[in-house]
């Protein structure tokens, strides 16, 4: 049976303040963002989001998309971005590399076709889509609460599997489009995948926790928009209260290395929420650490953080 969806994004500003959705039914669709980004940005992960909610399933897919872009990415663009090390044929860096690649694994092993509505013209699915997108961007805007939707019920934790030799398309009328070219041999690593096989909830976190240490992972915003909650608060070093959007900001301009974390515990304190406390040790010190986690839409995001200068 296939999976019938739509997905969009919004930037207001473009760039600005930027949202992502999907939409199958009422019960069925999801939502992110960040406080600073472009439509681009947002059509990409709207499908990605998509492709990886539902990949548990095996069902196929037939995803209502108005983006140009994207479907020109996925069944024009991607092979020979690919094999001239994602550059364009004029030499220069392809824009929005991560989301690209990171489309192109979700892509593998699925039974997809996509095809172009125009946008704000009716198109119910469309139409939900893009509301659901917007009010991400205007939540960023106005500092809201961001309504993430409910995802898809039952999403499991899926492994990063070896591509296969390419991912299958349905037949597809004229608007529709074919499956991308093989993947290259290659493979990069992944620090996009949320959850991997056979890991428990506390390898998760605790995986997620060092994630949010990496210098390459503190700077990309739509990396930390996903591991924070949208309600998210941090209590640092000095004192300071932080806010999810004021700290994706100043994350952005911190060139700090590493710091090395040691677990101390991870302790669940509810069925979907867990407790992590480590000690880091960069050039400042040591500092305890105590990082809420709770699971969002089958996601572990980081509620509450504070870190203690440790004497």
């Amino acid at each position: 049976m296939a999976i019938v969806a739509a997905a969009d994004g919004s930037a207001l500003g473009n760039p600005g303040p930027a949202g992502w959705a999907w939409y199958v039914d009422d019960d069925h669709w999801s939502a992110g963002g960040w406080p600073h980004g472009t439509n681009n940005q947002g059509e990409l992960m709207a499908v990605i989001d998509l492709l990886e909610a539902t990949a548990h399933l095996g069902d196929d897919l037939h995803i209502f998309c108005d983006s140009q872009y994207v479907i020109n990415a996925v069944t024009k663009w991607m092979p020979g971005w690919k094999r001239k090390g994602w550059r364009k044929a004029d030499g220069a860096p392809v824009l929005n590399r991560e989301l690209l690649e990171r489309l192109d694994r979700a892509l593998q092993g699925r039974s997809y076709r996509f095809e172009w509505v125009k946008g704000h013209a009716g198109h119910e699915l469309n139409e939900a889509a893009d509301e659901r997108a917007r009010a991400v961007a205007l939540a960023y805007q106005k500092g809201d609460p961001i309504p993430i939707g409910p995802g898809w019920p039952g999403r499991a934790a899926v492994a990063e599997e070896p591509a296969p030799a390419a991912a299958a398309a349905t037949a597809a009328p004229a608007a529709a489009v074919a499956a991308p070219a093989p993947q290259d041999a290659s493979v990069e690593l992944d620090l996009f995948d949320d959850l991997a096989a056979e890991e428990t909830d506390e390898q998760v976190v605790a995986r997620l926790e060092r994630e949010l240490l990496e210098p390459t992972v503190r700077s990309d915003a739509s990396r930390l928009a996903e591991l924070l909650h949208p309600s998210f608060e941090e209590i640092g070093r000095s004192g300071r209260l932080w806010g999810r959007d004021a700290l994706i900001s100043e994350l952005a301009v911190d060139d700090d290395p590493a710091a090395a974390m040691e677990l101390l515990a991870v302790d669940r304190v509810a069925p979907e929420t867990l407790l992590l406390t480590a000690r880091t040790t960069d050039a400042r010190g040591a500092t305890l650490r105590s990082s809420l986690w709770v699971r969002s839409s089958g996601r572990w995001r980081l509620r509450f953080h504070q870190g203690t200068p440790e004497a």
